[in-house]
């Protein structure tokens, strides 16, 4: 019966010293996730705020888009800029605008 219990003994050894090889592996390879809010949420599942600018004749159309998870609806603002106004101006005033919303 001791043959038994050292065959036991001897499959959950290997076991054990497999899985902390495995966990040892992964936490050398990975990759940290900054948190932001909440459990299963990462910086990369949803931007509180994204924009993206398409050209247009005669300046820019930047499209702001955010995503609101409490009431699971989508929010755009379309904004324009002249080709005559300073891009980066305009680009950090929406921005900041778009924050304080």
């Amino acid at each position: 019966m001791n043959w038994f219990k050292r065959m036991i003994v001897n499959w959950v050894r290997e076991d054990w010293n497999q899985s902390t090889r495995d966990s040892q592996i992964k936490e050398k390879y990975a990759v940290n996730a900054i948190s932001a809010g909440g459990p299963g949420r990462t910086v990369d599942a949803d931007p509180t705020l994204s924009f993206k600018i398409y050209n247009a004749i005669g300046g820019k159309v930047v499209e702001f888009s955010r995503y609101d998870r409490k009431i699971d609806r989508h929010d755009h603002s379309i904004y324009v800029i002249g080709k005559d106004d300073d891009f980066g101006d305009k680009i950090a005033k929406i921005a900041t605008l778009e924050t304080l919303k």
